[in-house]
């Protein structure tokens, strides 16, 4: 695949500038791509010739920005995707449950990266596998990627996600949590909520529909924290359904009832709000008989 083209141009307000500072400053360029972009050919230019960073850029001015090839090293491997949204800078992929989705020493070939970077490559693409947001392994649902190293700076501050989870007992009311969450003592991932030395979480949550002694709840977070939700909801006495590690019962479904519904980014090229939705899964319906 050909390099990846973004053209910018110099407003008024950046007139008789050095490109370096309208290329941080109003193209939001990092350093470290600004750095790679100067040891591309014609990576900067001006009207078909090179243009330094130190050169002068002014108003009307069309500046090419050649964005570096990628090295991808993740192995292909061809993989039944849902892809919800995609253009030349963005990926939004449902991800299915029990996939993970970075490679690791014991899931090499079988993630969600294995069968982004098949299908990237099938199409001509040679872009590194950037996730912008992670789920678990056995949580369902939305993950947004980067096709460059561009999109991917300029998406991180920029997305809002919504989750529904099926959680245990009967909840009528909409309510918040806001505990910290610490690491169980004496284990690697196992959380806990409630603990003073722990971080700062907090999480939104408001019944959508109540079936089988299950509430299926839709959730907003003013936080990232890990298995925040998981840890919230059981710390609350209700657990997520299926989610064993923190007090959930199989009985109804073999995993945590999890899903990120919802992704909603600021485009980083078009700077348009972009929404992105996918259905609860079946298992997830089946617990509340839906």
């Amino acid at each position: 695949m050909s390099n990846i083209i973004l053209n910018f141009t110099v407003p008024k307000e950046y007139n008789d500038t050095q490109a370096k500072w309208f290329l941080r400053n109003y193209c939001n360029i990092s350093v470290r791509l600004l750095t790679a972009l100067k040891l591309t050919p014609l990576g900067i230019s001006r009207d078909g010739s090179l243009l330094r960073v130190i050169d002068n850029v002014y108003t009307g001015d069309v500046i090419r920005v050649k964005l570096p090839e990628d090295n991808n090293k993740i192995i292909p491997v061809e993989t039944d995707l849902d892809i919800c949204y995609e253009d030349e800078h963005i990926l939004v992929v449902n991800k299915p449950p029990f996939m993970p989705v970075h490679p690791t020493h014991n899931h090499i070939d079988d993630t969600l990266a294995n069968g982004v970077a098949f299908y990237l490559q099938s199409k001509g693409c040679t872009s590194c596998f950037r996730a912008i947001n992670r789920i678990d392994r056995d949580t369902t649902g939305l993950v947004l990627l980067a096709k460059h190293s561009y999109a991917a700076a300029n998406l991180v501050k920029n997305v809002k996600k919504v989750y529904s989870a099926v959680c245990q007992g009967i909840i009528t009311e909409p309510g918040t949590v806001n505990a910290n969450i610490s690491l169980l003592e004496g284990h690697t991932i196992q959380r806990v909520a409630g603990t003073a030395d722990g971080v700062h979480a907090v999480t939104h949550y408001k019944p959508l529909i109540i079936g089988n002694n299950h509430t299926l709840l839709e959730f907003n977070l003013e936080t990232g924290r890990t298995h925040q939700i998981r840890v919230h909801m059981s710390y609350i006495g209700h657990p997520l359904a299926g989610d064993d590690m923190y007090g959930g019962s199989l009985e109804h479904i073999n995993r945590q009832a999890l899903h990120c519904k919802t992704i909603t980014f600021i485009h980083p090229v078009t700077h348009k709000s972009v929404t992105v939705t996918t259905p609860l899964p079946k298992d997830m319906e089946q617990v509340i008989n839906i």
